[in-house]
């Protein structure tokens, strides 16, 4: 028997090919395009990356007066170098000393601030921050806080007296209280207040011995209309809080008090009745009583009003249209008044005037512009007349 005739074996099939990202993909109108580049992820530590190791700092009980330091520390966690671009502080109290420009990664820095705290605070909690600009991405500005509470051992509450509207004549019924209080557990005593200022007298009265008195301030005579400071200084028995010191201010009136002081009328002459006011203010202790009020020109009429008895005057004035004060002439209002320092209240009346043109040289007229050359000025005598364009381009 034949043996069978051999069978030739088949090449080798080969895997289809699978297309790269780099092969040209066909476009829907049959152009080869390229095909996109996917985009890399950014990895999340890329850049210099800020991290403070307390972004608040609380100095609990600071004493009035002395200032409170910390230095911000942080950390560059990113794979970058870091840059501190500016620290602005939030207030005028709080600055910033000479902060680590530049951190590489995995170093630190820091940031010194300062919170300098008045002798003038009061007593109880406060609160200040500072902003950093950084380049990291992800948090561009930080804000710092400070926070704590300012304590007084010996507290004085105003830190300043206001001793208002004082009259001249009869300033002792106006005072100015200050309360001292003991913050500490230890008894004190104070001493007499002394004063810088030769108008103002202070005592102490005492609320609870050895813990809380009161400083009483008053102007003593003679004054004068105006306003004035002064310096309270009282000494204690407190270690801590050897002295205390207090400002007094104060504002002194007049007897009698006339507003506005002068009065000032338009130009000249009126082109219309004008009503001015004037208000006289009583501020002594004694009833004020005017009579006879008067201006010193024609046809100006006045009439007192007493708003409120013995107190409070108004002068209502009647000026005529066309009224006018001649250059140098004196004008006023007079009342006469029953207080001895004042007999006769006087308040000047002015006016202003037009400035006078220049003189003209001799010779030189000034010639009236027609109407017609009003509405056209080119038709003006001396008028520039307008160029006309010629086909070259220049004017006639």
């Amino acid at each position: 028997m034949a043996e069978p005739a051999a069978v030739p074996a088949s090449p080798p099939i080969a895997p289809p090919a699978v297309p790269s990202l780099e092969q040209v993909v066909p476009s829907a109108q049959g152009t080869p395009v390229a095909a996109p580049t996917p985009a890399v992820p950014e990895k999340p530590n890329s850049g210099g990356r800020i991290q403070f190791a307390t972004p608040t700092y609380d100095f609990g009980k600071s004493k009035a007066g002395e200032p409170v330091k910390y230095s911000f520390v942080f950390t560059n966690t990113g794979e970058e170098l870091l840059e501190i671009k500016n620290v602005r502080p939030g207030c005028g109290c709080t600055a910033a000393g000479e902060w680590t420009r530049k951190v590489d990664p995995g170093q630190t820095g820091s940031i010194p601030i300062q919170v300098n705290i008045a002798v003038t605070w009061p007593n109880g909690p406060v609160g200040k921050y500072v902003d950093v600009d950084t380049s990291d991405k992800s948090n561009a500005t930080v804000r710092l806080n400070i926070k704590g509470v300012v304590w007084k051992p010996i507290e004085a509450t105003p830190q300043v007296a206001m001793l208002n509207n004082i009259p001249a004549e009869a300033p002792e019924g106006v005072s100015g209280i200050v309360t001292i209080t003991n913050n500490t557990d230890e008894f004190i005593t104070l001493s007499d207040p002394e004063s810088n200022h030769k108008s103002f007298v202070a005592t102490i009265k005492t609320n609870t011995p050895g813990k809380s008195y009161q400083l009483v301030i008053k102007a003593v005579p003679p004054l004068s209309a105006g306003s004035f400071q002064g310096q309270i200084t009282i000494k204690t028995s407190s270690t801590n809080t050897p002295t205390v010191s207090v400002t007094a201010f104060a504002t002194v009136v007049a007897a009698v008090m006339v507003t506005p002081a002068q009065v000032t009328l338009p130009f000249a002459p009126l082109t219309a009745r004008l009503t001015p006011a004037v208000t006289i203010k009583n501020n002594s202790t004694n009833l004020l009583t005017l009579s006879e009020p008067s201006v010193n020109a024609k046809d100006v009429e006045v009439q007192i009003n007493e708003l409120e008895p013995g107190r409070t005057f108004v002068a209502n004035l009647k000026i005529p249209e066309g009224f006018e004060i001649a250059q140098g002439e004196k004008v006023e209002l007079s009342i006469k008044s029953n207080n001895p320092q004042f007999p006769l209240i006087k308040v000047p009346i002015t006016q202003m005037h037009r400035p006078t043109p220049p003189a003209l040289a001799p010779g030189v007229q000034i010639k009236p512009v027609p109407s017609a050359a009003l509405a056209n000025p080119a038709s003006a005598p001396g008028a520039l007349a307008k160029p006309v364009a010629t086909p070259n381009g220049t004017g006639n």
